[in-house]
Formats: C-alpha cells, structure tokens, sequence
C-alpha cells in the first residue's frame, strides 16, 4: 500500500519533525466561534425555519414575533446567514490550527463536531422540509395506506403536517428500513411534529456516529491519513447542516454504506452486504455499491468467471435480505416507481440541468418543443452515467476499487439534472478516505463548501407571505434576496480579504501527488 506525501511538519505516521511545535495550535479559538455561528443558526431557525402548520410552537409569543414582524424575520436572516458562514470559517480555521493530524487533531475535531452539532439538534428544520414528508408517510402507514402506492395527500388534512406540495401525489422513493423508522417515529409520538422530528434527528445522529466510526478505518486502509479525513467530512458545516439541521434521512444511508464498504473491505463481506443492503433499504442509490463490492469479493487477479460468480452471490445475497423485508412489510418493490421522480426536475447550477436550459432556451425562441429537447439532454446525462458507472465496474485497477466507486458515484450525482447539497454530502466521505490532495482537489471542495452553504442558506425559508401585502410573493423573495446577498458577501470575504482564509483558495506552493490504494 501507498500513502500520500506527508505534509510539511508530518510524517507518515502523524508525528511531528517539530517536537517543540504543539500539533494542534490553540484549537478553541475556532471551536467557538464555530458554536457561535450554530447558536446563531439555532435562533434564526425561530423565523425562518419550517414549521407544521399544525405546530403548537406558532402560537408561543416568541415564535410569532419572530416570524410575524418585519424585524424578527430580518433577525432570523441575518442570523442564519452569518451563522451559517461562520461555521464555514470555523471549519477552515480548524483545519489551519492543525500542524500534526495526529491525537490531538482527532481530538479537537470531535469536540467541533459536538460544539456545532449540538445546538441543530434543537433547531427548526432548516433548508429542507423533507422531515414533515417523512411524518405524512410514516401517518400513511400506521393508517393503513401503502406509501408505494398513495401520496400524503390520501389523508385528511395532510396540508397541516408541513409537508412540501410536491409530496401530496409521489410516490415514495425510500426502502423498507426507513418506512419502518417512519412507522415507528409516527406511532411513537402520535404524530406529534417537534417529537417526530427529534426521533429522526436520533436517526440521522446515528448515521453521524457511523461515519465518525468508519471514515477513519476506511482511510487508514487506503493510506490516508484518518484524521485529516474526519476533519474534512464530519465536521464539515455541509455534512453538519445537511444531516441535522436539515434531518436527512441521507446520514442513515451513508453511515451504513461506509460500514458495510469497511467489513467488505476487510474480508468480512456478508457482515458488509447486509449493512449496504440496509443502506439501500433506507435509500436505494446505494445499489451502485454492489458490483463494487462484488468485485473486492472476488480478490484482486481474479478471473472473470470468478468476478461473474461473485458478482452474482453479491446481488442474489442483497435481493433476497430486501425480498424478505419486502415480505414482513408487504409493499414489495413499491420503491422502484419512486426512483424516477427526481429525474424529472432540474436545477441550474447542476451542469446537465443548465445545459437541459440553454437548449430549452434556444429552441423555444425559434417555436419549437425546447423543453422536449432539454428531456433528451437530461436522458443523455443519465446514459453518460451509466456508461461511467459501467466503465469503472469492469476497468481499472483492483487496488484503486474504492476510488473507482468514488467515481462511479460521483458520476451518478453530478451528471443528474437536479443536485441537491445532500447529494454533495454523500461524496465527501467517499473522495476524503480514498484521498483529498492537498492541492486544487481540497481547494475545490472549499469552493463547493462554501457555494452550497451559500444557495442552502437563501434556497428555503419559510416566510410569511402578508408582511408584504402589495404582492403576496415579494416578501419571501425580499427574504431569499437577502439572505444569499449576506452570506455571498461573506464568502467572498473569506475567499478574498480574510487574511488567514484566502490562503486556502490561493495556489498550493507542494501538491501531494502520490496515488493512495486500498490494501489488499
């Protein structure tokens, strides 16, 4: 096995060449200020964050201040958005503090995880609303209803759990793991919204912990140095916000992906299968990692009737442990319908979504079907995909097998028409453990970082409509306006005039460039 050059002051083994030079330097100076910025979060989610209509925090005088008077949503936003960007600095800071990625660095990254964490447990669901689908879909269970087959708009008052309209007719596109997590939370807290929430804040908690498990493992058998690892994905405000504040069922997914990837990788491959099989069941993107794991199965040099074999054993295993839970919930496969409802929407900054735009855009100037045309261009993303996934399954080395499902995966993400920045997040740990360069690789994630956060931080907010009265839907696109404006400005800021920060953007003087692989 390789391992990537050591940085200056390192060696391979996380000493230091310096023994006078501490390995981290005063770490508490970015541990607060990365708390401060998720206070700020926790208040601002008051104003601004989702709430169920049916929510008896509406009805509390700080609440309805806060999301009723100017003053108090303009509060709420500044404070999200500064808050937000401050938990980015935070994160870059740390990563400056740190002269040795040894104990002392693992140290300190935990603490900042549980400093900023600690305070989106309790906020209002900030930057999505999935959260309030998950409730109406676990309701449509314990009521009797098939989620594979009815939307939440089959119960009554479905309008009240806070659910986003686009939920009312869909299918839902989860397994069966999450559908029980979803059954159980409902039943638990007779549908109550904030206990509901909690119970699937515990959820993606767990998910969290798994990857402060096996990020390090997985990147310690790659060569890569585990703590610089955890650093970039766990205390990651991207990771953070996404995972908590936002209350993705996307943590679960990929906390037991990168298990089941550690015990496959380890020669403890039924283990591993069952907990990728529990991945796919809360998420079925995940399958992606089957072939992959067939493969590692299968040993390096192994012919490809042994590759088929194993290729083989690896489905049929994952098949029958989801045909069986299929069999206890009794909504089969239902979840495969759900899986072409985000093909059908687009963004603009996911690059086949603009180019879908551009050519929607021209064609409609001349009276032609431009947005028929832009579905070609999105068809064709998915194609490209699959050849890329098809490409990094059947070539390349066995050493790098890992790496190649990094890619393969990041190719299924950034060649969709929609990318949401949960689905930055689960590329992350992937990319970190396989081996970040310390050159333009992690000065492009400081980028995508800092743009996401800039987009969660204005893409959603709930906003009442009547603080404006002359237009019902200038008050929340006053609100949006404002909040990417503050936090865009403080990005540059951070790019551009901090002087301990823009060092990070600026051009590497020692890029790594040694090629870390998966021991076999």
């Amino acid at each position: 096995m390789t391992a990537p050059v050591p940085a200056i002051g390192e060696t391979v083994t996380g000493t230091s060449t310096d023994p006078a030079r501490p390995e981290v330097d005063n770490p508490r100076s970015p541990i607060l200020s990365g708390f401060i910025g998720s206070m700020f979060l926790l208040i601002g989610s008051l104003g601004v964050g989702w709430l169920a209509p049916v929510s008896e925090l509406r009805r509390m005088p700080l609440f309805i201040w806060m999301r009723t008077e100017a003053f108090g949503v303009g509060l709420s936003i500044v404070l999200l958005a500064v808050g937000g960007m401050l938990l980015v600095r935070a994160w870059l800071r740390l990563g400056q503090h740190v002269h040795v990625w040894g104990r002392e660095a693992r140290k300190a990254t935990l603490r900042a995880v549980v400093a900023w964490g600690l305070p989106m447990m309790f906020t209002v669901p900030l930057f999505s609303r999935d959260v309030y689908a998950y409730i109406g879909q676990g309701r449509l269970m314990v009521e009797g209803f098939n989620p594979y087959e009815n939307g939440i708009s089959a119960l009554s008052n479905y309008f009240q759990l806070g659910a986003d309209k686009m939920w009312t007719e869909a299918p839902v596109p989860y397994g069966q793991v999450f559908l029980w997590i979803e059954q159980f939370v409902v039943w638990a807290t007779n549908v109550h919204p904030e206990a509901s929430i909690m119970l699937f804040r515990l959820a993606a908690l767990a998910g969290v912990v798994l990857c402060i498990v096996y990020v390090p493992k997985l990147a310690e058998l790659h060569g890569v140095n585990p703590n610089r690892a955890l650093w970039l994905t766990v205390a990651n405000p991207l990771f953070l916000t996404n995972f908590i504040a936002s209350v993705h069922n996307d943590a679960l997914m990929i906390g037991l992906a990168l298990a089941g990837l550690y015990y496959c990788a380890t020669r403890r491959v039924i283990l591993g299968i069952v907990l990728v099989t529990a991945s796919i069941a809360v998420k079925p993107i995940t399958v992606v990692f089957l072939p992959f794991i067939g493969l590692l199965w299968a040993g390096k040099g192994a012919s490809w009737p042994r590759k088929f074999v194993f290729w083989g054993l690896t489905a049929g295993i994952s098949l029958a442990l989801l045909y069986a839970m299929s069999l206890v919930n009794g909504f089969g496969f239902g979840w495969i319908n759900g899986l072409s409802a985000p093909g059908s929407v687009w963004i603009w900054y996911a690059p086949v979504g603009l180019l879908g735009l551009v050519v929607a855009s021209i064609f409609n100037a001349f009276s032609l079907d431009g947005w028929g045309l832009a579905k070609w261009v999105y068809d064709a993303g998915k194609l490209l995909a699959v050849g890329i996934v098809a490409w990094q399954i059947f070539r390349g080395e066995h050493d790098r097998l890992m790496r190649r499902l990094t890619l393969a995966f990041a190719a299924v993400v950034v060649l969709a028409p929609m990318i949401q920045s949960w689905y930055v997040v689960w590329l992350i740990p992937l990319f970190a453990v396989t081996g970040i360069r310390d050159d333009w690789q992690v000065k492009a994630l400081y980028f995508i970082v800092s743009f996401f956060m800039v987009y969660a931080i204005s893409d959603q907010l709930e906003v009442f409509p009547y603080l404006q009265t002359g237009d019902l839907g200038l008050a929340l696109a006053l609100a949006r306006n404002a909040a990417a404006i503050i936090a865009l400005l403080f990005a540059l800021y951070l790019i551009f005039l901090d002087r301990s920060t823009k060092l990070l953007f600026s051009k590497a003087d020692q890029p790594v460039t040694t090629r870390p692989v998966i021991s076999t």
